[in-house]
């Protein structure tokens, strides 16, 4: 699951989130690595400009800092960054961080990287917004020579050049899985030839088939081998009957029901689904997330 609270987009942060903090999100953290879940994950915005502050917020906690925070807290839950726009910061930079989150972590973190959408983001930074697409290509090539096992990592692009500067810790896993996050065309491609998994960004049940079909045709054309992990972002879920109105999206009703329309993702080639619960507290939610993990989990 996404993690509430450090991010608080309107399309999906709950009123309550507005007043909560760290606490809060240790109990989350805790309540979900107890029930089993995956993974937690964290977004990444370094700024948000003013015109796109009323919907997004500007409540955008440090994915490093935050998962960082969650791993000292948690045994088992494996941390995510969803996503990293790894291409507002030299691969040097980015290797450091989350080599030393995986590092701490006992080896949990998946390295999810994206594009970006902000302009004003790269401006501030003296990205070129207009070429992030190119940026993030070789920037995963460079965090994958950077995460490897060398201490003195070396690569040698077209826009970042590196070797003779050696970092440690390494990071507890080899290798580190990257993940590419996006739903477009060009996202499609990055992941599908450069990642170890697909994050999809809203896509709706009825356009992943065409999606993964998208992804599975290149890997084959390409001659890409090696696991592959597709993601999915299920509806909002309610465990249980509401009384309380939760949108015409929510999925609802009790584990079987629940587990029946998720069992779907699977049919079309899912491998892991990303839940968001709807509540209107902290506790509302982790029992949720309890419920979630003793009841549906188990038909999944």
């Amino acid at each position: 699951m996404q993690l509430p609270v450090q991010s608080q987009s309107t399309l999906y942060a709950e009123g309550w989130e507005a007043e909560a903090g760290p606490d809060d999100l240790l109990e989350i953290a805790r309540a979900a690595d107890r029930a089993g879940f995956d993974y937690l994950a964290g977004c990444d915005h370094v700024g948000i400009p003013r015109r796109l502050a009323a919907a997004m917020s500007t409540v955008w906690y440090d994915p490093v800092a935050t998962l960082a925070f969650l791993a000292a807290a948690t045994p088992r839950v494996r941390l995510l960054s969803h996503v990293a726009i790894v291409g507002l910061r030299h691969p040097l930079l980015v290797a450091k961080q989350y080599a030393t989150l995986d590092h701490l972590s006992g080896g949990r973190l998946i390295l999810g990287v994206g594009a970006g959408h902000v302009q004003e983001e790269f401006e501030a930074l003296g990205v070129d917004f207009h070429r992030r697409g190119v940026v993030l290509d070789e920037s995963i090539d460079a965090l994958r020579a950077a995460l490897g096992p060398d201490e003195f990592p070396e690569h040698h692009g077209k826009l970042y050049d590196f070797e003779g500067l050696g970092q440690r810790p390494r990071p507890a896993q080899d290798p580190v899985p990257v993940w590419v996050g996006g739903s477009s065309p060009a996202a499609v491609r990055r992941a599908a030839l450069k990642g170890d998994g697909w994050l999809p960004q809203g896509d709706p049940r009825d356009r992943l088939p065409a999606q993964i079909a998208r992804i599975r045709e290149l890997r084959e054309r390409a001659g890409v081998q090696g696991p592959f992990t597709v993601g999915a972002i299920a509806e909002p879920l309610y465990v249980g009957t509401p009384r309380w109105e939760v949108g015409r999206r929510t999925l609802t009703g009790g584990p079987q029901r629940l587990a029946e329309s998720l069992r779907a993702y699977r049919a079309m080639g899912v491998h892991q689904i990303q839940v968001r619960f709807r509540s209107r507290s902290r506790d509302e939610l982790t029992d949720q997330i309890a419920a979630f993990g003793a009841e549906v989990a188990p038909e999944l």
